[in-house]
Formats: C-alpha cells, sequence, structure tokens
C-alpha cells in the first residue's frame, strides 16, 4: 500500500498544471497517468490537428512556444511535446502507464485501485479532462458504412474510397470536413446551433478580443449551457470558418442528423436558421469589438470588409432532408458529435443525475476531492491551457490553507 499526501489523476493540461502548482506550494503530491503525457494529444486526434489559438495564448505563463511564431497554431504533437518538456524540467512527479480503475473513500481520505497497486491519499485531484467517452448515436445501421468518431480520425487518405458524410460543424467537424474537401473528397456536413466567431478582427486574434471584451472569464449562463458548439479553426495558418466558404469548396451542407430509415438518413429543416444564428454569433463579436474599440480609443485598422457574406448556397435556400446512403455513394461517417463524462470509476457520492461532478469552481461537495480541466469549471476559461493553469493555482492553494489549518 502506498501512501500520499496528494494524488491527481491525469497528465494532460490540467494535470500537468496542478503538478506545478502543488509543487510551488510545497504540497507532496504524485500525478498518475495511464499512458504518456498529454496522450490524447498525440493518439486520440487527427494527423493534421493544431491548436485552435495562437502559440502566445495557448500555453501556461510559465513557458512559451521557443521555436513557434507567437501568432503561429502549434501542431498537435509540438502541443504534447510542451506538457512533457514542462514536466520534465521542473521534474514534477508524474507516473505514466499507471491506470486508475477505482476511487473510493477510504476514512478521512480516499483510496485508489490501479493497475501498480493501492494508493491512499488525503486529497485527491481528478484531471482526466472533458474527453472521456465519444458520442456515437446509434442512428445508421448499414453495415457496408464505416462509421468512427472524430477521436478516431486520422486523414483522408486513411478512409474507405467514396463521399464522406460529417455529423457535427463545431470545431472539429468543419476543419475535417475542410481537409476531406480539400483532399478532393465528395463531403456531406451536418451542420447544427453553433457560435462562429471570427478567427482575427481588426488585427487582432479573436482570442484576444474574448480576453478585452471579458468573455473568458463568464460564468456559465444557465444550468445546461456549459458547452456551446464553437467553430474556429487555426488549421491553414488560421482563418475564419464560415460554411459559406466550405460550399464553396464543394461540401454539400445539410441540418441535423435525424432518423435513419430504410437506408435514407432525415435532416432537420433548421439549416438555414443554423447558419443565420452562427452569423448573428459572429456579427455581435464584431460589434462589440468595435464599441470597446472606440471607448477605449484603440488605434486599430477598420475592417468593413469583414461584414461582407459569400452567398448562401443553394444547399441551404434549397434545403435537402433527407439522403439515400447508398445512393449518394456515401462509404464513411463521421461522428463529430462530442463527449460524455465517465466517472463511473469514481465510487463516491458526489455526482449529480446527468454524472456531473457536484463542485463549487472545482472543489467537490466532499472534502479532499477536487475537479479541474472541466469546461466552466470556474470560467469559460477553464477548459483551455491557460485556464487550467489559472484553476490549478487557485485549487493548489486551496489544499495547502486547508493543511496551514489542520496544522493549526
Amino acid at each position: 500500500m502506498e501512501t500520499i499526501h496528494t494524488l491527481v489523476i491525469g497528465a494532460g493540461q490540467a494535470g500537468v498544471a496542478t503538478s506545478a502548482h502543488l509543487s510551488k506550494a510545497g504540497v507532496p503530491h504524485l500525478v498518475l497517468e495511464r499512458a504518456r503525457i498529454a496522450e490524447r494529444w498525440r493518439s486520440e486526434r487527427w494527423d493534421s490537428l493544431v491548436a485552435n489559438g495562437p502559440a502566445w495564448h495557448d500555453r501556461f505563463p510559465d513557458a512559451t512556444f521557443k521555436d513557434i511564431d507567437p501568432e503561429a497554431f502549434a501542431g498537435k504533437d509540438r502541443v504534447a511535446d510542451y506538457f512533457e518538456t514542462f514536466a520534465q524540467a521542473r521534474a514534477l512527479p508524474v507516473r505514466t502507464g499507471v491506470t486508475v480503475t477505482a476511487l473510493e473513500q477510504h476514512g478521512s481520505g480516499f483510496r485508489a485501485s490501479t493497475s501498480d497497486g493501492m494508493i491512499e491519499a488525503r486529497n485527491v485531484v481528478v484531471a482526466t479532462g472533458p474527453f472521456q467517452k465519444p458520442v456515437i448515436p446509434a442512428v445508421v445501421t448499414d453495415p457496408g458504412i464505416t462509421q468512427l468518431h472524430s477521436n478516431a480520425y486520422r486523414n483522408p487518405e486513411a478512409l474507405p474510397e467514396g463521399a464522406v458524410l460529417v455529423v457535427g460543424a463545431g470545431s472539429s467537424g468543419a476543419q475535417i470536413a475542410e481537409e476531406l474537401a480539400r483532399a478532393g473528397r465528395r463531403v456531406i456536413l451536418s451542420v447544427g446551433p453553433h457560435d462562429r466567431p471570427p478567427r482575427r478582427y481588426r488585427g487582432q486574434d479573436f482570442v484576444w478580443w474574448l480576453g478585452k471584451l471579458g468573455k473568458w472569464d463568464m460564468k456559465a449562463p444557465t444550468p445546461g449551457t456549459e458547452h456551446v458548439t464553437i467553430a474556429v479553426s487555426g488549421a491553414y495558418g488560421g482563418h475564419t470558418m464560415d460554411f459559406r466558404r466550405l460550399a464553396a469548396l464543394g461540401v454539400t451542407l445539410v441540418g441535423r442528423a435525424g432518423d435513419y430509415r430504410e437506408g435514407t438518413l432525415h435532416f432537420a429543416p433548421d439549416l438555414a436558421r443554423n447558419i443565420e444564428n452562427g452569423d448573428r454569433n459572429y456579427l455581435s463579436v464584431l460589434d462589440e469589438a468595435d464599441a470597446y474599440a472606440l471607448a477605449h480609443g484603440l488605434d486599430l485598422p477598420d475592417e468593413p470588409e469583414a461584414r461582407v457574406f459569400l452567398p448562401l448556397p443553394p444547399s441551404v435556400t434549397d434545403p435537402i432532408l433527407s439522403l439515400d446512403l447508398q445512393a449518394e455513394g456515401i462509404r464513411t461517417i463521421i461522428w463529430a458529435t462530442g463527449f460524455q463524462l465517465d466517472f463511473g470509476w469514481i465510487k463516491i457520492d458526489a455526482f449529480d443525475a446527468r454524472g456531473r461532478p457536484r463542485h463549487v469552481d472545482g472543489v467537490a461537495e466532499v472534502p479532499g476531492l477536487y475537479f479541474i480541466g472541466l469546461p466552466w469549471l470556474s470560467c469559460r476559461g477553464s477548459a483551455f491551457i491557460w485556464g487550467a493553469w489559472r484553476d490549478a493555482e487557485r485549487l493548489a492553494q486551496v489544499i495547502a490553507a486547508q493543511d496551514s489549518a489542520q496544522v493549526g
């Protein structure tokens, strides 16, 4: 039986950030990682993926990407190397290749069952992130069609020949659809409700604008709105994800995927409304940015062309409401439909009816249990690299303060 003061489960961006701050606070701890540091960046993303924010932004404040232009977008393997190098340079106590199979309360602390034996800890920080259980709707039953989640997609060449249906138009779905279209594949993209920010506006990246407009510090507006599908891309040097432009590349747009009957997949008649609402979100960011620039006297170049849209494609004005998949030559469906949380291995009454942890800014109702790296944990920025760093600093201070109180 191994005993440790604080156990951190997961060594992605949130776990590494937590370890760094626990080390600064002098809190003894151990980080367990089932595979390698930042494994999901390495093996659960497509080959060409880059960060959605520029290198000056998508990083920890304590370390820059020294070999990348600050305005460029780091590739997935470079991001993984960044976290691994960060941990090694600071000698963080990360133990890789160890899977936690169960976590239970034990006395005044916790007991973790792992592939390497039992570990007891006074505190546990769960840093397994939001990308836990891929969501693949059990809709299409044709065995002749290859179906995979976006986390299993690698590149166009790895897919069977034929047309590809991509379901989901957030960042993953939109970027994958564009890559396939650029590779000469026939692509149908199912577009649901989404936000669509500008990549850059008036000389500044949208992540800069979100900071100036106070949007990173926003709390989740209402229960159930913790996840908003956002179509944004750092691919090809970074550009605004405009579905009109994808249509001009040859992508056929349809509404949300619905029922599948006798070889035909049906789509909701909501495509035009989804595009319109995405445009409204885009224009609202421009309006707020213009108002902020005026109010603060910022000397930024005007960009009236940012408000000029391509014409709506025929697939929007005359929507396609059903597709015979075989007749259309669709041989692959990529479900870019997100993930579910999966905390079934935690045998503690710390979750609501939907399986989400009950917490306040990452501090669970169960004393000594903490969560980090989840969307909207404390604010909108929590699931991002720099946001996890900020949350980790706060949680490390909470843990260290509890120790001081116990000693006192």
